[in-house]
């Protein structure tokens, strides 16, 4: 993977489609993890722990595994019940044993229609393990990928990895077997391309800033300052976007911003979203879609 550093007043204007200055996309990670490892190292069973203190991984950690386990129970569809009295859509992202362990989720994001992409096979299972070993992560890759469509019937169009640890080969894998976008890269506020052997990929960025766990579990922001940046970085973007457009992605996890007394952040945020007429509420597929078809003109040379 390789792509050329365009700084932004290089670039030509991007206009999105209907004179939208913001492509906003809301994202909830329907993630899942493994309770225990078969590894005597650390093991976050759920992440980034949330007690300092963690276990071996062949050590059930139930404070940090059933803290994340309360988004699929009970956040996500208090996070479900807010967008749909909002009409408000996300792209969800999904680990492919959510499909097996904990369907329900999956199965409420197709049957609204929104977007779902793969997420790696098991959330603790790290592509960058395998950095040294292109062959078993390629193998990783295809399973995770074989099993989403499985249980879509479709393909996956995009990827993000799970904590966002890709390799140098990720992209060429997802590129050779037709994926169009890929999410890891996040250095930018606008989409471009990524050269691979197999053809470009669009980079579609996630973000580790904008994200209710940077926010609330890192920062420890009150459900106020939470909403404020929110806010604050979709103003400041908006009023960029006049020149020329940006994307806003927001990361969100069912069990950080579904409790009950953060669910007003997000309520205030997508009601002052929803407020400006110049917001894109796209998809990330839609997205990609769009930008391989002017590319070109957003960023001159760029192959296609």
């Amino acid at each position: 993977m390789e792509y050329d550093y365009v700084p932004l007043p290089a670039r030509n204007p991007l206009k999105f489609p209907n004179g939208a200055r913001v492509a906003l996309i809301l994202t909830f990670n329907l993630e899942t993890w493994d309770l225990t490892k078969d590894t005597d190292k650390p093991y976050y069973a759920g992440g980034p722990s949330i007690l300092p203190d963690t276990l071996p991984g062949n050590t059930p950690d139930f404070p940090n595994f059933t803290w994340r386990e309360y988004g699929q129970r009970v956040g996500i569809w208090r996070l479900l019940d807010l967008f749909d009295a909002m009409g408000a859509k996300a792209s969800c992202t999904t680990n492919a044993v959510t499909f097996e362990r904990r369907r329900a989720m999956t199965d409420a994001v197709l049957e609204r229609g929104w977007e779902l992409l793969a997420h790696n096979w098991e959330q603790g299972e790290l592509l960058t393990s395998f950095a040294q070993d292109p062959e078993r992560e390629r193998e990783v890759v295809l399973r995770t990928l074989d099993a989403f469509e499985k249980h879509v019937g479709r393909k996956s169009r995009g990827w993000l990895s799970s904590s966002l640890r890709g390799t140098l080969q990720t992209a060429e894998i997802l590129a050779e077997y037709g994926c169009s976008f890929y999410c890891d890269i996040m250095n930018d506020d606008q989409p471009f391309l990524l050269r691979t052997p197999h053809g470009p990929i669009v980079s579609v960025p996630y973000s580790n800033e904008i994200n209710d766990f940077t926010f609330i579990t890192r920062k420890n922001y009150t459900t106020d300052q939470f909403a404020q940046a929110l806010i604050e970085e979709l103003d400041v973007l908006y009023e960029e976007g006049a020149t020329t457009g940006r994307i806003m992605n927001v990361g969100l996890h069912p069990h950080v911003s579904g409790r009950a007394h953060r669910i007003r952040a997000l309520r205030e945020f997508i009601a002052h979203a929803q407020s400006l007429p110049g917001i894109w509420w796209t998809t990330r597929e839609e997205l990609a879609d769009w930008y391989l078809g002017v590319h070109q003109d957003h960023i001159p040379g760029q192959l296609g």
